[in-house]
C-alpha cells in the first residue's frame, strides 16, 4: 500500500522526499524512544508519521498553528487499530471545533468529524480517544462537559 491512500492529499506537485519529524532534546529519535517526562502523546505531525503519511504530517503541523493538538498514546492506539482517516480536512475540523469548545470555556469535549468521535481535554488540547461510526453503537460517553459537531 503506498503511504498516502488518498489521493486527494498529494500535492500538486507530486510527493517530495519525506522529512522526519523532529525529537525533542533527550530522545534517541528512534520511533520507540521513551519520550520525555511530561508529553501526553504525540503531536499531529508525530500521529501521521507513525500512520506512515509524511505529506499528512507536514499539513497537521499547518494546521495546529501555535496550539497544536496532541494525541494521547491511547488516542493514537485507537486511531490505528480502528483504521480512522486522520486527513487534513478531518485535523483542521477537530482543532477548530476544540477552539470552539475553549471559547465556551468547556474543559473536556467530545467532538465530532464527520462520524467520528473525538473526547478532547480542551485545556490542554489532547485527543484522550477516537471512535468511529461503526464502532460507537452502544458507548456512552461520560466525564465531559460540552459537544462540538465541527
Amino acid at each position: 500500500m503506498s503511504p498516502i491512500s488518498n489521493p486527494a492529499l498529494v500535492p500538486p506537485g507530486g510527493l517530495s522526499t519525506p522529512v522526519a519529524p523532529a525529537r525533542g532534546a533527550g530522545g534517541s529519535g528512534s520511533p520507540d524512544a521513551p519520550r520525555k517526562s511530561g508529553q501526553a502523546g504525540a503531536s499531529f505531525a508525530d500521529a501521521l508519521a507513525q500512520a506512515g503519511s509524511p505529506t499528512q504530517a507536514g499539513v497537521l503541523t499547518q494546521a495546529g498553528g501555535a496550539q497544536q493538538l496532541q494525541f494521547s498514546k491511547h488516542a493514537l492506539a485507537r486511531v490505528e487499530r480502528r483504521g480512522i482517516n486522520l486527513d487534513a480536512s478531518t485535523l483542521g475540523r477537530l482543532s477548530q471545533g476544540v477552539q470552539r469548545a475553549a471559547s465556551k470555556g468547556s474543559r473536556d469535549s467530545l467532538v465530532l468529524v464527520d462520524g467520528t468521535a473525538f473526547v478532547v481535554s480542551v485545556s490542554n488540547r489532547t485527543v484522550i480517544t477516537a471512535v468511529g461510526s461503526e464502532h460507537m453503537k452502544d458507548n456512552v460517553f461520560t466525564n465531559i462537559d460540552s459537544a462540538v459537531i465541527a
